[in-house]
């Protein structure tokens, strides 16, 4: 019974992976109810890494290249198993194949908004993405960390775990830094690298190498992006209130143009405190002469409240003033002459 059992075993003379380019990181060669021939024959790809495992434990790994299994090319296997003492052939053992071809244009980015402190902004959240590369190359540490016992694992699979792995360096990154967040969307090139370094260590831990980082994008959420969107026109603009009374002084004459003046353009002096302050400025100075001094007690002299009535009574047969405006700085300047 012995011998028919040792028959109808099949045993392998070749061990090698051709991958198909569906993205497999690890792959374990299908042994079933095979055993190995002591001699049989590894072939290892350039772009693969090759490891034996012994009933749990991590034994021989293998380069690109050719091999055949002898005690000698399996020094950890041999001890494992005593073959030192009677090396037995066929054996049993489990191989892991794995592919160390760079995984190009990988996505990264906050799925939700981040939340940091700026010097700037205080607390606030912030968005990014980018682009990102690794391979494999530490076989050992994948397989006890990442992949396992399984048939076979995907680089699918990974995106997640990896993705999380770099969205927690942008933050800790961000918060070491104390760069201002409006400094780090202006030099993207710069916070990549720094990101790069930051997050090569945690891929080390898996067994990987991160190669590349690229950060394509930092952006704030919608509402503070308006915020500093103003920031930066006030700056450009420098002093506001001139350029107010710069915006007045020349939209006033095509308000006056259009049909209705002012009202037409939903801009009565009475809606918009920026456009009602220029006004209120001009017609004080229309109240007093130049090179004159103010009237004692604030009061004003007669002839001074018809010149700027009848001033007035222009802009409204213009249609810059309203009848209701102009009777209101009537009898606001009648009770000066009291």
């Amino acid at each position: 019974m012995a011998l028919m059992d040792f028959i109808k075993k099949q045993f392998i003379d070749i061990l090698q992976w051709t991958e198909d380019g569906d993205g497999t990181l690890a792959w374990r060669f299908p042994m079933a109810e095979m055993e190995i021939q002591h001699g049989a024959s590894l072939t290892v790809r350039d772009s693969q890494l090759a490891l034996f495992v012994n009933e749990g434990t991590v034994a021989d790994v293998f380069a690109p290249g050719m091999y055949t299994l002898t005690t000698n090319t399996l020094p950890v296997l041999t001890y494992l198993k005593n073959w030192d003492k009677l090396f037995e052939s066929p054996f049993k053992s489990d191989l892991y194949f794995f592919s160390t071809r760079t995984q190009l244009d990988q996505k990264w980015g906050t799925p939700n908004p981040i939340t940091i402190r700026d010097k700037e902004f205080g607390i606030v959240r912030l968005r990014a993405f980018g682009i990102y590369s690794y391979h494999l190359v530490d076989p050992k540490a994948f397989y006890q960390k990442i992949s396992g016992t399984r048939d076979s694992y995907g680089r699918d699979e990974l995106e997640g775990q990896l993705r999380n792995t770099l969205v927690a360096g942008l933050t800790d990154l961000f918060g070491e830094s104390g760069v201002p967040f409006i400094d780090m969307a202006a030099n993207q090139d710069e916070f990549g690298k720094a990101m790069l370094e930051k997050a090569r260590p945690m891929f080390a831990e898996y067994g990987l190498a991160l190669d590349s980082l690229v950060v394509q994008n930092v952006s704030l959420p919608e509402e503070l992006q308006k915020t500093l969107d103003q920031k930066i026109s006030m700056n450009m603009i420098g002093d506001m209130q001139r350029y107010t009374q710069f915006q007045v002084a020349n939209s006033i004459p095509d308000a006056a143009k259009n049909e209705g003046g002012l009202a037409a353009m939903g801009v009565g002096l009475g809606a918009g405190v920026g456009f009602g302050q220029v006004v209120g400025q001009s017609m004080a100075a229309a109240l007093q002469p130049t090179g004159a001094a103010p009237a004692a007690g604030g009061t004003v002299s007669a002839d001074e409240v018809v010149a700027t009535l009848e001033k007035l009574h222009g802009l409204v047969e213009k249609g810059i003033l309203s009848q209701a405006e102009f009777d209101a700085k009537k009898a606001e300047l009648l009770k000066k002459l009291t």
